[in-house]
């Protein structure tokens, strides 16, 4: 009757058990807390990267084009230049004024021959294209280290109130819902954070480094085609 008894308590209070957000974060152990509060600020980071990636990338092609319709228009290489000066506003743009620098500072009769400054714009257009893909692929290494480590921070917190419940079992030697059911719901709730913050992270990291291969490629092909109209001008 005794066992009765007590069974019909625990039974009662744990109708009266609070599973929200605010208050299993509030019950939850220190270490549980820890991971929940790590989950979340890279959730949000995550999602703010997520924000200013979706902007940029498309500012970065939008410009791209405005070069591109400006370059094939039939308007003189050092007229684009003057117009373009030292403040290009694309990773396009900021190749073509290096090559042009490089094209300007050195002499097709000297410094080596036409060989040497072909192969010299070259290099400057290639280490120039490295750096604005560095640049515009800043915040992508957050992205998939959230996405690979989240569920397992998560996982070390569901581990970790699993622990707190059997804790609480062999304490109270009661295996009642009222007793077990904080416990899981705190594991549970770490790992549904982790999943909250990997999943948006993978899923962007993959199309923002698809993306962004992409216009590297269109890059290569622009840097390959002025180096081409370069040397006519070497050869001419």
């Amino acid at each position: 009757m005794e066992n009765q008894a007590v069974e019909a308590m625990a039974l009662a209070g744990s109708t009266n058990l609070d599973f929200s957000v605010v208050a299993l974060f509030m019950k939850a152990d220190l270490v549980v807390k820890c991971v929940i509060l790590l989950l979340v600020s890279a959730s949000i980071w995550c999602w703010a990267i997520i924000f200013e990636k979706m902007l940029s990338v498309r500012r970065l092609n939008k410009r791209t084009d405005k070069f591109e319709d400006r370059f094939w228009s039939g308007d003189s290489l050092d007229s684009l230049f003057d117009k373009i000066g030292s403040r290009p506003m694309d990773p396009m743009s900021a190749v073509f004024a290096a090559a042009m620098r490089e094209w300007r500072r050195a002499s097709p009769n000297g410094g080596g021959g036409s060989t040497t400054l072909a192969q010299r714009i070259e290099r400057v257009m290639q280490i120039t294209a490295d750096r604005e893909m560095d640049r515009a692929e800043r915040y992508l290494t957050f992205l998939a280290t959230t996405g690979n480590t989240a569920p397992f921070i998560g996982l070390f917190g569901t581990v970790w109130g699993i622990m707190n419940s059997f804790q609480s079992i062999a304490i109270s030697k009661n295996t009642s819902l009222a007793v077990v059911a904080p416990g899981i719901a705190e594991a549970l709730f770490a790992t549904a954070l982790g999943l909250l913050a990997a999943i948006p992270a993978v899923i962007a990291y993959n199309k923002f480094s698809r993306d962004l291969d992409r216009y590297a490629g269109r890059l290569e092909n622009f840097s390959g085609e002025f180096s081409a109209i370069l040397s006519r001008e070497l050869d001419a």
